[in-house]
């Protein structure tokens, strides 16, 4: 940071933070330090704070997270520069994000460059704005305006913000940024115009009844599309002492709820789900490998799945070349692709032109010499090892030299599909979640002989395509798939010996979840595990038990929403199945044959076994590398499985519960499914060191930082 006056009348404060002029405590005290100085200075007239490398600021500094409060405060700081006595102007080029926007708001006036973004996102953090956000802003741009600003914590474009009175001025793209700012304070100078303080609006107020409605509206919204959410009512609660209070009593509130979040579960859980993204975006295997470069990509199958990988790749400006058995086969799977454009342009979220942009770049073929240059080939067919295999051989052979060859396969084993080929380390899993073009999750699975350029290559790829990387090692299932086998079985067992399965999708969506087990099964279909299951019953344990109703309903051609009856029966209008008394009446049936009594469960009873199956298994991924750390495990969870976000994963969230109960909750499981409930030698180990997941991460995350020995 840096106090230079470029004009003998204009201080100009400059925020420099690397990489993100974050606001941390020395950067703080440095603002407070050069507006005293500018105070002082009989030749200063208006002081200009701007950021450096291209960037107001991202806000606070994540290295004080968890770290207590040092002087001065953020809300000390914009204090200090709202209540300075010449005009303050924030000059935002980049971002000015949380704690940075709060910065802007009390400035006295904000001009920014087009390409800028500003928002208040710290809701996905279970937290609200902590330096006045909830209180300037709606006195800014209003109550309404301000709610959806900062529930949503969206980044708001600079053209928008203008709009809605955020900012003051948008400035040319074309001219410098720094001398238009001090061109901007120039004319608050020679105009006459006075300080302007946010805290000092009231135009807001004038119409007290819309605003009071649109408060209440927030609740409703709330409610229904944030259930559980602490942070949003907060937020609410905060933005509506504007409305009531002076600006000194809103502040006091907005501190009080800022501090119940802080010390909140859901704040502790949604900080570590964004710290893990962050970590398991980078694994060790890509600290020093260099990406291969990608412009051409091909995937064989125009299915579901093609279909959706293909979409991944033209959003994400590659050039398509898909390859299907036929040109019926080919045709429709176009068709397809066309179907989602369309559907994205009458939802608004797409225009015509960007389309027609899209699908110039996909080219179709029914002959696999058609791949012989592509960057990456990506087959999504049918899920055999046998047609597999037979398929990497031929793009071995079609391929050319350095083409990564990836799997889409959701279980199957890939060092046996590499093995097939000439060029092992080009092989890799690139496991995509249905529908790909919307699903956030990518598991990247990394076989014995896959080298590290080309897993550098698949994170590189996910980035490219905004999705979640998550490094995977090979076993049946990889991480997310494999985990979920074994919580679903301890959901089967629960139902056969007395719980419904409606009782236990409630109790699920109770935890977080936005579906239980048995609703998502229906949404994927039946026949999909049954396929599965089949495939595997000549390699079953026979001692293990089996739990026949999913087959059973199979049998009868149930398989959920595809047709209209599964688990639920669905009306051809809704989506939303209604609870079935004949599922209820095979699921007693499959009981007497079992020979098994039912007993009750309560909610609480369900959800000890259903997170500590997933937990004990999380561990053994963890204990046998197929997950690099816990907080990988946590990733998938949350990004591909709909584990809620706020609890942080399943591995965070036994922590947060103590891992000896989790522990004891399986070895009291255990003694009525000894086969079935076996401990996780990890948790075990953990909890006689008295440690924790969390300890895991930090030693992993130490030993492969790319600075340590190790790496």
């Amino acid at each position: 940071m840096s106090a230079d006056i470029k004009d003998e009348s204009i201080t100009v404060i400059t925020l420099s933070n690397p990489p993100v002029n974050a606001l941390g405590q020395t950067l703080r005290r440095h603002i407070i330090d050069s507006l005293d100085k500018a105070e002082k200075d009989p030749a200063c007239q208006a002081v200009l704070i701007c950021g450096s490398n291209h960037i107001f600021s991202a806000g606070a500094d994540i290295k004080e997270f968890g770290l207590p409060p040092k002087a001065p405060s953020l809300p000390e700081v914009c204090q200090r520069a709202e209540s300075f006595s010449k005009p303050v102007v924030a000059l935002i080029e980049g971002v000015a994000l949380g704690g940075g926007l709060e910065l802007a708001l009390a400035a006295h006036y904000r001009i920014a460059m087009p390409a800028s973004k500003l928002g208040l996102p710290e809701v996905h953090l279970g937290l609200i704005p902590g330096g006045g956000g909830t209180q300037r802003m709606p006195r800014l741009i209003g109550i309404s305006a301000a709610l959806d600003v900062i529930l949503s914590g969206r980044h708001v474009p600079a053209s928008e913000a203008l709009s809605i009175g955020l900012i003051d001025r948008l400035l040319d793209s074309d001219k410098d940024v720094l001398s238009q700012g001090i061109t901007f304070a120039r004319e608050i100078i020679h105009s006459g115009s006075k300080v302007r303080k946010t805290c000092d609006e009231t135009k807001y107020q004038a119409d007290k009844p819309a605003n009071k409605a649109a408060l209440q509206q927030a609740r409703d919204s709330v409610a229904r599309s944030a259930r559980g959410l602490f942070s949003p009512e907060k937020i609410i609660d905060a933005i509506q002492a504007t409305l009531e209070k002076p600006f000194a009593e809103g502040m006091r509130i907005e501190r009080e709820c800022f501090i119940q979040c802080l010390n909140s579960p859901q704040h502790k859980g949604l900080t570590h789900a964004f710290f893990a993204e962050r970590e398991a975006a980078k694994p060790p295997q890509i600290h020093n490998a260099q990406p291969r470069d990608l412009k051409q990509i091909g995937i064989v199958g125009g299915g579901t799945m093609g279909v959706g990988i293909a979409i991944s790749m033209l959003d994400g400006g590659f050039n398509v070349v898909m390859v299907e058995r036929d040109e019926q086969a080919l045709a429709r799977g176009r068709a397809n692709i066309e179907k989602v454009y369309d559907m994205l342009i009458a939802k608004g979220r797409l225009n015509g032109g960007d389309k027609i942009t899209r699908m110039a770049h996909l080219t179709g073929a029914t002959d696999y010499s058609a791949l012989a240059q592509v960057d990456l080939v990506i087959e999504a067919v049918f899920e055999e090892i046998a047609v597999k295999k037979a398929l990497f051989a031929e793009l071995d052979r079609v391929c050319k030299p350095g083409a990564v060859l990836a799997s889409n396969t959701s279980y199957l084993n890939i060092n046996q599909i590499a093995a097939v080929t000439s060029r092992p380390g080009d092989v890799i899993g690139l496991h995509f979640f249905s529908p790909a073009n919307i699903m956030k999750l990518l598991e990247i699975v990394i076989g014995e002989k896959t080298c590290d350029e080309v897993v550098a290559t698949g994170f590189a790829l996910a980035k490219r395509l905004k999705k979640q990387p998550v490094r995977a090692g090979v076993c049946d299932g990889f991480i997310g798939n494999r985990i979920l086998g074994v919580y679903r079985t301890a959901a089967d067992y629960m139902m056969e010996d007395g719980a419904s399965p409606y009782q236990i999708d409630q109790a699920v969506r109770h935890f977080g979840y936005p579906m239980g087990p048995y609703q998502v099964s229906d949404l994927a279909g039946g026949d999909i595990g049954w396929a599965t299951r089949k495939s595997h019953a000549a390699t079953r344990d026979p001692k293990r038990r089996y739990v026949r109703i999913a087959d059973a309903l199979c049998e009868r051609g149930w398989f959920g929403q595809k047709t209209s009856h599964g688990y639920y029966l669905y009306n051809q209008d809704k989506r939303k199945g209604e609870e079935d008394p004949d599922v209820l009446a095979i699921i007693s049936e499959e009981r007497r044959k079992a020979g098994i009594k039912p007993r009750t469960f309560s909610e609480e009873q369900i959800l000890r076994r259903y997170l500590a199956a997933m937990v004990n298994e999380g561990a053994n991924v963890v204990q046998e590398g197929i997950a690099n750390r816990p907080l990988d495990v946590d990733v998938v969870l949350l990004s591909g499985y709909g584990f809620p976000r706020f609890r942080g994963g399943p591995m965070k969230y036994a922590d947060l519960v103590g891992l000896p109960k989790i522990l004891a909750d399986i070895n009291e499981f255990a003694k009525e499914e000894p086969l079935f409930w076996q401990p996780s030698p990890l948790l075990v180990s953990l909890v006689e060191k008295g440690a924790d997941f969390e300890s895991l991460n930090r030693s992993a995350s130490s030993a492969h930082s790319p600075t340590s020995k190790r790496s």
